[in-house]
């Protein structure tokens, strides 16, 4: 618990080019938005006038909606696709199962959504993956106490998840951060070591492969996983048969470049889009980054730490923790420090 109370809680809590048209048309570029939320607090409500309390991870569903594990207000979070936010479960800090609001989160840190609505829920505190139905039913899929064990339901155990991912085939990759681990739970509930072991760095298969403090994860179609190896300032990429390599990424820093070559400062969410580009929080940077599946690195949006909305390099962001992206290559962002939702559309300026 006390790396947990430490290192993780503060990270957690705590160049894009326009390509012009041709005739003199304005060119098109990244612009970022407010989706939703303002001042740190809790309210619902639409837009601006909503609040969220130090919002970690994102995830959306097949209609558009964006789910958010709302971190310090111990919620989980719903903004449909006009930006009207509601509470969908929790309630006061602590673990309870149950409908809506009577439900209990200890620190949700990351969320996914599987196809028929539900959300996935990584309890950082609480040491559990919880699921909450589309009517708001919540229920703990896997884990127990603090620990390690692989095994079924609440017989395994976490110590710290952060990141929750989903499979085309319902299968719950786990960023199971302070056992620095990646986790696989199949929908009966098994939960089994994926790759990772002690903390460190190496490239490898299975439990010989070394991660430190995991974050964020994220699936492909063909079932690889995408790891926001925070600690490790990489990212990493893990096969179907549990092969780790290093995706992008070398020693802390900032540089856009290929593969290793590039830096990283810190990085938390990760997720991928249909064409296989891989998007960053990039925590420590305040920035979104963009990785191509050949590991070309690039400054999606973002500039010095701060608030602005605006085209790419000149928007400003606060310490961003989750990304998400629909199907029509927007990124929805977790502005963390800024209490915000933000929006990166591609579109005229």
């Amino acid at each position: 618990m006390k790396k947990i109370a430490g290192a993780l809680i503060l990270l957690l809590v705590g160049a894009l080019i326009s390509c012009s048209t041709s005739g003199g048309s304005p060119a098109k570029s990244w612009e970022v938005s407010t989706l939703a939320g303002s001042t740190v607090g809790f309210r619902d409500g639409l837009g601006t006038t909503a609040q969220f309390n130090f919002p970690s991870g994102v995830a959306l569903d097949a209609g558009g909606n964006v789910y958010v594990a709302d971190f310090s207000n111990n919620l989980i979070r719903k903004i449909t696709p006009e930006g009207l936010v509601s509470s969908l479960a929790g309630s006061t800090e602590g673990f309870r199962d149950g409908a809506g609001t009577s439900a209990q989160f200890n620190t949700p840190a990351g969320v996914a959504v599987d196809a028929a609505g539900n959300v996935y829920v990584a309890d950082l505190v609480n040491h559990r993956i919880r699921k909450i139905t589309p009517e708001g039913l919540v229920s703990t899929l896997a884990g127990s106490t603090e620990g390690f064990r692989d095994g079924s339901g609440t017989s395994a155990q976490f110590n710290g998840p952060t990141g929750v991912e989903m499979d085309a085939a319902g299968n719950v990759y786990v960023a199971d951060s302070d056992n620095h681990r990646i986790r696989k739970i199949t929908p009966e509930g098994l939960v089994s070591t994926l790759a990772g072991s002690t903390e460190g760095f190496r490239d490898g298969s299975g439990t010989s492969a070394q991660f430190n403090s995991p974050i964020g994860v994220a699936v492909d179609a063909a079932g690889n996983v995408y790891v926001a190896d925070s600690f490790n300032n990489r990212i990493r990429k893990i096969t179907p048969e549990g092969l780790v390599s290093t995706l992008a990424g070398s020693t802390v820093g900032f540089r856009d470049g290929a593969g290793t070559s590039a830096q990283f400062s810190y990085p938390i969410g990760v997720e991928v889009d249909a064409a296989g580009n891989v998007y960053v929080a990039d925590y420590g940077n305040h920035l979104i980054r963009k990785i191509t599946p050949e590991g070309l690195v690039s400054t999606l949006a973002g500039s010095t730490e701060g608030f602005r909305d605006g085209s790419g390099t000149s928007a400003q962001f606060n310490g961003p923790t989750g990304v998400a992206v629909d199907a029509e290559g927007n990124v929805y962002v977790a502005d963390e420090s800024n209490h915000l939702i933000r929006r990166i559309e591609w579109k005229m300026p």
